[in-house]
C-alpha cells in the first residue's frame, strides 16, 4: 500500500456491493477517505467496517439517485463539509430486463434511463464545482461493451450506457482545457457481480475475475494517469 490518495477524497456510486464495494475498498487502502453512496444503507454498513478496520478512513451516505433532488441534496450535504473532489466513481447502474426491443416495456426502461442516463448527468453536474476545486480531479464511469457493440435482447441497457459514454467524454473535453478533471471509462468486462448473474444464470462465476480484480485495475490506472478519454477495457 502506496497511499498514493493520502488526504483526496474519493466518491463512489453503488458502493455497498461488487465493483462499487471493492473500489471503495481499494481507494481506501491507498489512503482516500471514501464516500459511500447507495440506496442500501446496510450494505454500505459493512463496506465501511471493512475499511475502518483495514485501517481505512470512510463515510456513508444513503441515497435513491433516481429521486428527485436526490443528487443536488447529496452534493449540498458533501460541499457543506468538504472543498473539493479528487475521484468520482460512477458505478451505480440497472441492467434491466434483457428482452426484444420490440418488447421493452416503457416504464422499466424509464426507470432504467433515470438511474443509468439521467441521474449520471445529476452527479456531474452537482459535483462539478467541487471536482473544478481539486488539483487532480479525475471522473471514472463505469461501462460496458455493448456499448459499443450492440447485442440482440441487450438494448435497453446497451443504450444507456452508449449514451453515458457520450455524456461523460462530452464532459470531458467541456473542462479539458479549462480545469484539472480528467474523465475515463472502465468496461469490467466479465466480473463475478449480482448483475452478471442476472444475465448469464448458468454461469460459474469461479470463471470470472473479481470485483476486486476490477477494483485494482482503476487504482493502478489512478496510480500512472490517464489522459481524458482513456477506454481501460478489461475484457479477460
Amino acid at each position: 500500500m502506496t497511499e498514493f490518495l493520502k488526504d483526496k477524497l474519493a466518491l463512489v456510486t453503488g458502493a455497498s456491493r461488487g465493483i462499487g464495494a471493492a473500489t471503495a475498498e481499494a481507494l481506501a487502502r491507498e489512503g482516500a477517505h471514501v464516500i459511500l453512496t447507495a440506496r442500501a444503507a446496510e450494505g454500505l454498513e459493512a463496506v465501511e467496517d471493512r475499511i475502518h478496520a483495514a485501517g481505512g478512513s470512510a463515510t456513508i451516505a444513503p441515497a435513491d439517485l433516481t429521486e428527485g433532488d436526490s443528487v443536488a441534496r447529496l452534493a449540498a450535504a458533501i460541499g457543506g463539509r468538504w472543498n473539493g473532489l479528487d475521484v468520482l466513481v460512477l458505478n451505480a447502474a440497472m441492467l434491466g430486463t434483457l428482452t426484444p426491443v420490440a418488447q421493452i416495456d416503457g416504464r422499466e426502461l424509464n426507470r432504467l434511463l433515470t438511474l443509468n442516463l439521467l441521474a449520471q448527468q445529476a452527479l456531474i453536474a452537482g459535483f462539478d464545482p467541487m471536482l473544478r476545486r481539486s488539483p487532480d480531479a479525475s471522473v471514472i464511469g463505469l461501462t460496458s461493451s455493448v456499448a459499443r457493440g450492440p447485442r440482440a435482447y441487450w438494448g435497453a441497457y446497451a443504450a444507456s450506457k452508449a449514451a453515458l459514454e457520450t455524456l461523460l467524454l462530452s464532459y470531458g473535453e467541456e473542462v479539458a482545457n479549462v480545469s484539472n478533471i480528467r474523465v475515463a471509462l472502465v468496461n469490467p468486462g466479465p466480473t463475478a457481480t449480482e448483475m452478471r448473474a442476472k444475465a448469464y444464470p448458468g454461469e460459474d462465476p469461479a470463471t470470472l475475475k473479481s470485483p476486486a480484480d476490477v477494483a485494482d485495475a482503476i487504482v493502478e490506472m489512478l496510480r500512472t494517469g490517464f489522459e481524458t478519454g482513456h477506454l481501460l477495457d478489461l475484457k479477460w
